[in-house]
């Protein structure tokens, strides 16, 4: 018997649909198979997601009771009771106050703390350890380096971080040994200013600025932009930055030298400390400081110099 679907070339094109839908079929469950396999791998990503956050949170707790354990085995944690930063009439009030106190002979300790407590005179450490008591002696490492200001009835308790640290002894005596010079503008001075890119200096008698020097430098930034590789562009950064303190130095000599009592630098800190070392300006700096001063020269200048005459005040 004659078969139409051949006849007319149908019988292929069947076999083909015939093909394609058991492939559909199998796409079809293999893509639920998929699906089932993601469903689950999500459910499973959750749940490990929720095991991972109560862990998380029984180390929290655990730690927790690991700190109060730790509190309870050393002790109460001690603070000073009180910061403040000092300048001008406010800083002028506090020496007032405290040079104003009185004691028998030896009733005042002035102790100038650099490094801290056990550098200090062994008697002097003593004396401290009985006055403020072996908990809060460890405020005046944390304090260092500072000036103490501490009496012997418990009633001061201080601790000061003047801006030119004083190379005096510590000393009982029947009061407060403080030197203005410590904390305050006195006299005939410099204060200069150094940057990568900046230089400033002023001349002062007292809180008065006499005379203003400064210039600004074109020194490249810290990483290159492109068109150098990175050592040479810092090879030239570094011949920049040299040629800057050159002039800075040169200003100082020009400016500064033989003309006032003391010299104070304030800036950077690694600038600071290279143009400490090498200038030969007498005199020599008196004390430096990191600060900072952005800005143009002059009123980074200012900034400079109400950063650095300014006392951290810590009552213990």
């Amino acid at each position: 018997m004659l078969d139409l679907d051949e006849l007319l070339g149908r019988a292929s094109l069947k076999d083909r649909i015939d093909e394609l839908e058991a492939e559909n079929d199998r796409l079809r469950e293999q893509y639920e198979a998929e699906s089932d396999r993601r469903a689950a791998a999500a459910t499973a990503r959750q749940e490990a997601e929720e095991t991972v956050n109560r862990l998380e949170d029984r180390i929290a707790q655990l730690e927790g009771e690991l700190e109060r354990i730790d509190e309870d085995a050393d002790g109460p944690t001690v603070d000073v009771r009180s910061r403040e930063q000092l300048r001008g009439a406010r800083l002028e009030e506090v020496l007032d106050r405290l040079e104003s106190v009185r004691t028998e002979s030896e009733g005042a300790l002035t102790a100038v703390v650099e490094d801290g407590v056990s550098d200090l005179d062994a008697r002097i450490e003593r004396d401290l350890t009985e006055a403020l008591g072996h908990e809060r002696i460890a405020l005046v490492d944390d304090a260092a380096p500072c000036v103490l200001c501490v009496d012997d009835a418990g009633i001061v308790s201080v601790a000061l971080d003047p801006p030119a640290f004083p190379g005096s002894e510590s000393a009982w005596n029947d009061r407060f040994t403080l030197d203005r010079e410590w904390f305050q503008p006195i006299g005939s001075h410099a204060l200069a200013l150094v940057r990568t890119d900046l230089f400033a200096v002023g001349i002062y008698d007292g809180d008065e600025r006499l005379e203003f020097h400064g210039f600004e430098s074109d020194v490249k930034g810290s990483h290159s932009k492109g068109g150098f590789s990175q050592a040479r562009f810092e090879r030239i950064r570094d011949e920049q930055i040299d040629d800057h303190l050159e002039q800075a130095t040169e200003t100082l000599e020009e400016r500064v030298a033989g003309e006032v009592d003391r010299l104070y630098l304030t800036g950077q800190r690694g600038v600071v400390d290279t143009l400490a070392e090498e200038t030969t300006v007498e005199p020599t700096p008196a004390a430096t400081a990191a600060v900072d001063a952005t800005g143009k020269p002059e009123p980074a200048l200012e900034d400079a110099y109400r950063s650095f005459w300014t006392t951290e005040l810590q009552v213990l």
